[in-house]
């Protein structure tokens, strides 16, 4: 260990999430006294967290969703103890998430009040969430002392792209850099209640190859249908100009080719807030979900969503079967924001009209 402090986040299990917890390390690394910060996490964010500004180490951990796993939690919090933390910053509000600082022995253990851990954290606070309404500033808070208020401007998550991986990446995948690149993130984790319609990403996509762009298609395996439809609906040639991606690269190679793109179109995904963190042009797309909680963190950025009534829902699946609140926005009106974030506009929060939706939707 350096001179100075050490502080251990214990991190959140999403990629969007993840990206929001890099302010907070900023904010440790502007304390007065120099401070190391590692992150424990899954296995599969280390290289995304190795891509954030002010990390000095990733502590993967091999804990399975929905366990509690107090042996394993138990055995790894003993081994971390001869790292000797000063602090430890809970973000998840579980209970079982509290447990590995606890086990380790770190002194000062610091979360939000939740999940009955009053007996694991010894500076658990109560979240005031008209105060904090936004995750970033939540995660943010807990670098300062509880009435400590937050710097305005908070700084924007960051992620650092490597221009020779990059370079090996396009080389590997035979991408040219010739022409402009959108990018295109048609998946969505959380459930299809998020997607914008494979028709609608293709005729975006059919659009931007005639004013002279390239497409480029990202996402997780679990993403290759998505992106094979909106491949497939492209014609001979355009599909020329469209390289799907989706399951074909790591996380590391889909944060550097996304640093390359002039521009991203992007579902509320967790690769919506890696391109914000790298601070791409983009319109995110919202559907069952709300920017309220979440944004995009990034300039310049427009958040594109229907004024249909039965939205924001927040479910995995349209309750209602019809997915008005997404099918009913139009290529041409997210075309139209682009080229308008394009111009170096940052709209920030845009709601289409579509007062007849719910009439005409089957709802």
């Amino acid at each position: 260990m350096t001179p100075g402090e050490s502080v251990l986040i214990v991190g959140p299990s999403w990629v969007g999430d993840m990206v929001m917890t890099q302010p907070l390390v900023t904010l440790l690394r502007q304390r007065p006294v120099p401070v190391d910060v590692d992150i424990a996490a899954p296995s599969w964010s280390a290289p995304l967290i190795r891509r954030m500004p002010g990390v000095r180490d990733v502590v993967q951990t091999p804990f399975r969703h929905g366990r509690l796993g107090l042996v394993e939690r138990y055995r790894m919090g003993h081994a971390l103890r001869q790292r000797g933390y000063h602090q430890a910053i809970v973000l998840p509000n579980s209970f079982k998430s509290a447990l590995l600082p606890r086990f380790a022995r770190i002194p000062r253990r610091t979360g939000w009040r939740g999940e009955w851990r009053d007996m694991l954290l010894n500076d658990c606070r109560r979240l005031d969430v008209e105060r904090l309404p936004l995750m970033v500033q939540r995660f943010a808070a807990l670098a300062l002392s509880p009435d400590e208020a937050l710097p305005e401007p908070l700084p924007l998550p960051s992620l650092r792209a490597d221009a020779d991986e990059r370079q090996e990446a396009r080389q590997a995948l035979q991408l040219t850099a010739n022409d402009p690149v959108l990018a295109l993130c048609p998946g969505a984790e959380f459930g299809d209640a998020k997607q914008w319609p494979a028709q609608q990403y293709a005729a975006l996509a059919e659009s931007m190859i005639r004013r002279g762009w390239q497409v480029w298609l990202f996402g997780s395996g679990n993403d290759r249908p998505v992106a094979a439809e909106i491949f497939s609906q492209l014609g001979r040639s355009q599909q020329a100009r469209c390289h799907n991606l989706a399951g074909r690269t790591t996380l590391s190679q889909a944060i550097d080719l996304l640093s390359a793109a002039n521009a991203v179109v992007s579902n509320d995904s967790g690769l919506m807030h890696v391109a914000a963190a790298l601070q791409r042009p983009m319109v995110a797309l919202f559907g069952s979900t709300s920017w309220s909680f979440t944004p995009p963190l990034g300039r310049p950025v427009a958040m594109l969503a229907t004024d249909i009534d039965c939205r924001p829902c927040f479910q995995r699946q349209c309750p209602l079967g019809h997915r008005d609140c997404l099918a009913r926005l139009s290529a041409a009106e997210v075309e139209r924001q682009l080229l308008f974030v394009l111009d170096g506009h940052n709209p920030g929060a845009v709601t289409v009209a579509l007062s007849d939706a719910v009439s005409s939707g089957g709802s």
